[in-house]
């Protein structure tokens, strides 16, 4: 994990080190719930998760159906939205079912799926204020950056109390399922040391901690978000196609990292793929290996396989006819689809509908030259009408300019 650069914040180093050379460790990290999925930016923790039980710790997996309904406190001056109770309920189920696949719910060290509505939801205030709140220095709660941050613009009690939820979820695990470690970002190393603070005071421990760095990308924006926004591990949000391109589309001063954030690969493995980019870093190696392996861990290996499929068949290296409905249709998405009604026009008419000419002479020259193509067929005809026949699955044509420039029509 360290050669990894898994680590940025420990408790204590050496204890760590220990506590996860001696036996297995039974350790949890949370999600809330404040959205119908989770993205791109909550796999450091999932994959962290499957890295240690892989190693042989027990996972607790906690989706939080209490504090999902408050919200961490951010950076922005703004409040969080407060989401419906139901909603939010509804929003666990949906993200239990998403972290399914990253691990094991067998064998002896099983992970165990767990809401912090269980406990929370039975606490009263009385028994909050006298058993939690007693443990807790206003004065150290203050000193916290992004309360501080806050502190001019405003903040409620609902979101300055929310370490205390964390810190009694850390305390409640502890008891109930003997979890001697917690970790979590690194924006999160205050309420994860409120819990370690907070077992002390209650007598019980000693308890590790970690943080995992944040993940930027070397332009200096965002990890995780793309053009058209957040990328979410859901397939009905982000198209398994889409999410593989994501990956594909890293810049080569990420990779390297992502690598040893993401990828499962031995140590060997990884430093021959970033060989392999600085020596050619026009094939994208490493990009499509971690693609592929990411792809096919979040949405299984079929998908995996069709997203590559599609990748190659859109640029005429490899059969459009064998990519599913599904796919094609995302991956055109992707590039930007025309819908035409009733009958379809000359190839003229298409090229400049789908957006990859601005007239009709420059259609009319483009596959004069024979830059155009239709479903990876070269143009030869500017007056041709297309056949119903060549229709994918019906619905869809793949027309293409050059190379690299396609864009998509479909027939409604």
């Amino acid at each position: 994990m360290q050669w990894r650069g898994l680590i940025q914040d420990s408790t204590d180093p050496d204890e760590l080190r220990k506590h996860l050379d001696g036996g297995s460790l039974t350790f949890y990290v949370g999600f809330d719930p404040t959205a119908a999925s989770l993205h791109v930016g909550h796999l450091m923790q999932v994959v962290t998760a499957r890295r240690l039980q892989l190693a042989g710790h027990t996972p607790l997996l906690l989706v939080g159906g209490a504090t999902g309904q408050i919200g961490d406190p951010s950076g922005k001056s703004a409040e969080r939205v407060l989401n419906a109770s139901e909603v939010t309920a509804g929003w666990v189920l949906r993200i239990r079912e998403q972290l399914a696949p990253f691990v094991s719910y067998e064998g002896a060290n099983a992970a165990v799926p767990v809401n912090n509505l269980d406990w929370t939801g039975e606490l009263s205030v009385i028994d909050f204020l006298r058993d939690v709140g007693k443990h807790f220095p206003v004065n150290k709660m203050l000193a916290r950056d992004v309360v501080r941050n806050r502190l001019e613009s405003g903040i409620s009690f609902t979101e300055f109390s929310y370490q205390l939820l964390q810190a009694n979820d850390f305390y409640e695990l502890h008891v109930r399922h003997g979890c001697g470690l917690q970790f979590g970002g690194s924006d999160q190393w205050g309420n994860i040391t409120a819990g370690v603070d907070f077992i002390r005071r209650r007598g019980a421990g000693p308890v590790q901690a970690f943080t995992t760095p944040l993940v930027l990308k070397a332009d200096g924006t965002k990890f995780g978000k793309s053009e058209g926004g957040a990328v979410w591990l859901d397939p009905a949000m982000t198209s398994p196609y889409a999410f593989y391109q994501f990956w594909v589309n890293a810049d080569d001063r990420d990779i390297s990292q992502y690598l040893r954030y993401f990828s499962f690969k031995s140590r060997e493995e990884i430093e021959e793929l970033e060989k392999a980019t600085a020596e050619r870093p026009q094939a994208r190696l490493a990009q499509r290996e971690l693609a592929f392996e990411i792809t096919a861990l979040v949405h299984g290996e079929e998908e995996a396989h069709q997203a590559v499929a599609a990748s190659q068949a859109l640029f005429g290296r490899g059969s459009l006819a064998e990519l599913s409905a599904e796919t094609l249709r995302a991956a055109l998405s992707e590039a930007g689809m025309t819908q035409v009604r009733g009958e379809l026009p000359t190839v003229t008419v298409l090229l400049q509908q789908a957006g990859l000419v601005k007239s009709g002479g420059e259609a009319r020259r483009t596959i004069a030259e024979g830059g155009a193509y239709l479903n990876n067929e070269r143009l030869t005809d500017p007056e041709a009408v297309i056949a119903d026949s060549a229709l994918l699955h019906g619905r869809f044509l793949v027309l293409r300019k050059g190379k690299r420039t396609f864009a998509g029509i479909e027939r409604v």
